[in-house]
């Protein structure tokens, strides 16, 4: 029995080191301090600066709609497809490897790292340029076709998800793929940024309450995240006490059953 004690010590210890802490699935986490105590820190948000690919939805308004009706032929095609992905795909305006989208009657505009308030201004000056005058009441509404990201590894529904507002932040992006399964790592999660230069990878610990102060808290369109396996799913060993108990019952079972036909 002496023999086998060694044993017993180590598969009971390792019953204790498998189970995943609930401290490692619990989000935003205060460390010994209350919130209320803590004082309101603004959170800098850059602004998107378009890329190669992106596509927008461009409409141009006027004080009558019939003097802009040639620069929307695509709003009627658009409304009866409900506006959906597969329309934007078709009827939005996609920056091609130049950086430019083409306008009806307007042609080419480069819009590559541009903001859209500064390619809304572009737009209506151009119009106001060589078309209409002030009179006329001319302005653009310039939105990217949904706010697209890519997220993968170990959450419920992995994929390319797109989500039409303006805004989105980790948190969000990870409720919408369904969260992270129990065996992902949401100490080290990894979101990979395209910029000019080429791209840029950040860690955020979504359990830490210090999360939202990271510059990849808020997602930029195309942003891909990236979320490993903790350590626990590689051994197989149960992600919670009465699954790692188990194991360790087979485990034991199985050692009693050699040990005693070896001794016979």
């Amino acid at each position: 029995m002496n023999r086998i004690t060694p044993y017993i010590l180590f598969l009971f210890s390792l019953f204790f080191t498998s189970c995943i802490p609930s401290k490692d699935l619990i989000y935003l986490q205060e460390n010994n301090k209350s919130v209320s105590n803590q004082p309101v820190e603004s959170v800098a948000l850059k602004p998107y600066r378009l890329q190669i690919n992106d596509i927008l939805n461009i409409k141009i308004k006027a004080i009558d709609p019939d003097l802009v009706e040639i620069f929307n032929v695509n709003s009627q095609s658009q409304s009866s497809t409900g506006g959906n992905e597969l329309s934007n795909y078709f009827n939005g305006y996609s920056v091609d490897d130049h950086g430019n989208i083409r306008l009806p009657i307007l042609g080419e505009v480069n819009v590559l790292g541009r903001t859209l308030e500064e390619v809304t201004s572009i737009i209506e000056g151009r119009l106001l340029k060589e078309y209409f005058n002030k009179e006329a009441g001319i302005f653009a509404v310039v939105k990217l076709a949904g706010f697209r990201y890519t997220i993968n590894g170990e959450v419920v529904m992995p994929g390319t998800k797109v989500l039409y507002q303006d805004r989105v932040n980790l948190m969000e992006a990870v409720a919408n793929a369904g969260d992270i399964t129990v065996t992902g790592d949401r100490k080290n999660v990894k979101v990979i940024r395209r910029n000019a230069t080429g791209s840029e990878t950040f860690s955020v610990d979504l359990t830490d309450a210090n999360a939202i102060k990271s510059p990849a808290f808020n997602l930029q369109p195309n942003d891909y995240i990236l979320v490993n396996p903790l350590k626990q799913k590689t051994w197989g060993t149960g992600k919670t006490g009465i699954e790692s108990l188990s194991t360790v019952i087979t485990i034991l079972s199985l050692a009693t059953t050699t040990f005693l036909l070896l001794r016979n």
